[in-house]
């Protein structure tokens, strides 16, 4: 199993829009790819921004580039991201799953 991470930030006053909009983009494409196994959305307040993760799970590298595509280390981003995002990774990270007590 492996866990992809992504981190992006908006401001605080347009948290709670991004955090719908990333309902009906990124989680619903995560969910809807086939070796997806699962969607966490970690939220923090950092100063003047919102820093969001988005850590999912996989079964292999071929689900990943089912979501994201051959380069499976660069961000998928949505048309409307531009709007709310006012920092975002250019790069994702990949961890191997040893240990997860919910698995």
């Amino acid at each position: 199993m492996i866990a992809r991470i992504w981190r992006g930030v908006t401001s605080n006053e347009d948290a709670e829009k991004y955090y719908m909009y990333l309902q009906e983009t990124g989680i619903k494409d995560y969910l809807a790819t086939e070796g997806n196994r699962g969607v966490k959305v970690l939220k923090k307040e950092v100063g003047t921004g919102t820093e969001f993760t988005l850590i999912t799970y996989w079964i292999s590298v071929d689900s990943i580039k089912r979501f994201a595509g051959e380069d499976i280390e660069k961000a998928r981003y949505y048309p409307e991201d531009d709007r709310y995002l006012i920092d975002r990774g250019p790069l994702i990270e990949h961890y191997d799953i040893l240990f997860d007590s919910n698995m």
